[in-house]
């Protein structure tokens, strides 16, 4: 008989082997997020990269430590503004802005910044974030928009569902069907030609309140779609990158969706059933959505002693539609907590607000997930993020964080009224003006994309990349042209 090792030491030198290496690993990455903070982006970017090229390194290993080096990348190409360009843009768009005038702004933290590589940098959208965050530099806007008719048919289109609803006894009224063309354009070189170059684009899942899914025409033709009730539905295409110009993908579809207003009671608010695998899923933390002690001091203020989830809820909605500002963000995965993120800040987008939403939500006990993909009402038409709430017996019921915010802060043209009728709609309510391809965040995409997705979290622009890696937002650019079918 030989001499060797017995199998039960064997097992324990490579448990040991293992937790020395993701120990090594996890102390690249807290080093690296130590120097990303203190803005030495190169140093971070060298070290992750010695880190990866560390003998006995894992795939995954090698994958999260690339990941983090990405990111850098990332936020790198969303601050990518100087002072003078920033002051630049805000010069062509606030009336009689003055240098000095810009500088006391910077120095009060009105844009954005960051230090990276010993230069200070301005996010790309700080200059329009302005208008979103501070009412007195709005009013000098040059060429403001005229919101009122805007306004008004958003208020009349909530009012009309309310009504059709209390008349019918249905939460799901006005079906509208709408056709939609939405396309996708890689930018000429991005891809050398001849390089196959796989695409996937957002269309509507199946909801009880939108349905009928038709694909019309594709080209290149569609590989594949998937299934009715994906979190993250899409249209898979391919396409060689052409020798003549730009790359690009089109399809054209129709479907149906429904107006929705549920006439919620409290006194009618039922028990939850705890054991439920849904309600244990959706009342869990998750990424992006963390029960720190911030998040449940918070809601504890807001909420109190209260216990009926229906108005614990609706007093999260109506906190965020007071306390939160509207601002355009920075790209989703370049933020580690984006709850957290949108509660520091006290400002977000509307996915960021429907995070801060949802966190207080299932800390409290409330189910909440995820819905987005297009808002595409006449005259407001985006990419949108807003979320469910389960509330027995009602079920899932919509709320829009934003709209609540909108409303009470931006529905300028409408009086008091009509102002507090439209956020108490998106309340349990939601617009025909939607397409909904996702009914969860940070999920996969069928068939699995092989390298790193542009946004981790959402899907509402869609996904490309090719043989050599992900194609980046940078890269391509993507339209949405809907009309309704009378």
């Amino acid at each position: 008989m030989g001499i060797g090792m017995s199998t039960g030491i064997r097992s324990l030198l490579f448990m040991f082997l293992v937790m020395v290496q993701l120990r090594a690993q996890q102390d690249v990455l807290t080093q690296a997020r130590t120097l990303e903070e203190s803005g030495k982006f190169s140093e971070a970017a060298a070290l992750l990269t010695s880190g990866m090229n560390q003998p006995g390194r894992s795939a995954e290993a090698k994958r999260a430590l690339a990941w983090e080096i990405e990111r850098l990348d990332r936020i790198r190409f969303d601050y990518s503004y100087s002072a003078d360009r920033l002051f630049a843009q805000v010069q062509r768009s606030v009336k009689n802005v003055t240098r000095e005038e810009f500088n006391r702004w910077d120095a009060e933290g009105k844009f954005d910044k960051r230090s990276i590589d010993g230069e200070l940098r301005y996010l790309n959208v700080s200059r329009s974030n302005l208008f979103w965050r501070y009412p007195e530099i709005a009013t000098r806007r040059v060429n403001p928009p005229n919101d009122s008719a805007f306004d008004r048919a958003v208020w009349k289109n909530c009012i009309d569902i309310m009504k059709a609803s209390m008349a019918s006894g249905e939460p799901y009224v006005h079906p509208k069907t709408f056709r939609v063309v939405m396309t996708l354009t890689i930018d000429s070189g991005a891809v050398p030609a001849g390089e196959t170059v796989r695409a996937w684009l957002p269309v509507p899942r199946t909801y009880p309140f939108q349905r009928e899914f038709r694909l019309v025409a594709s080209d290149p033709p569609v590989v594949s779609i998937a299934p009715d009730e994906s979190p993250i539905r899409s249209a898979y295409l391919e396409r060689v990158a052409s020798h003549a110009g730009p790359t690009k993908f089109r399809i054209e579809y129709e479907y149906t969706a429904d107006g929705i207003w549920f006439n919620t009671a409290t006194e009618a608010v039922a028990e939850y059933d705890t054991d439920d695998p849904e309600y244990r899923r959706y009342t869990a933390e998750a990424p992006h959505i963390v029960f720190t002690d911030a998040m449940k001091a918070l809601a504890k203020e807001i909420a109190g002693t209260e216990t009926n989830p229906l108005v614990r809820a609706r007093s999260f909605y109506r906190w965020i539609a007071e306390n939160i500002q509207y601002s355009y963000a920075r790209e989703y995965s370049t933020i580690r907590n984006i709850g957290e993120y949108c509660l520091e800040k006290k400002y977000g987008d509307c996915g960021q607000e429907a995070f801060l939403f949802m966190t207080l939500c299932r800390l409290s006990g409330i189910p909440a997930r995820w819905q987005s993909a297009w808002f595409t009402f006449p005259g407001g038409k985006t990419i949108h993020d807003w979320c469910e709430i389960s509330i027995p017996p009602y079920g899932w019921i919509p709320v829009d964080p934003y709209m609540g915010i909108f409303a009470m802060q931006y529905l300028e043209t409408l009086g008091p009224v009509q102002r507090r009728a439209v956020r108490d709609f998106y309340f349990g309510g939601l617009d025909q003006y939607r397409i909904a391809a996702n009914s969860d965040h940070c999920q996969e995409l069928e068939p699995a994309k092989q390298y790193f997705r542009s946004d981790v979290v959402d899907f509402q622009r869609g996904e490309v990349e090719w043989s050599g890696g992900n194609i980046y937002f940078d890269k391509w650019g993507y339209s949405l042209t809907i009309e309704e079918k009378k």
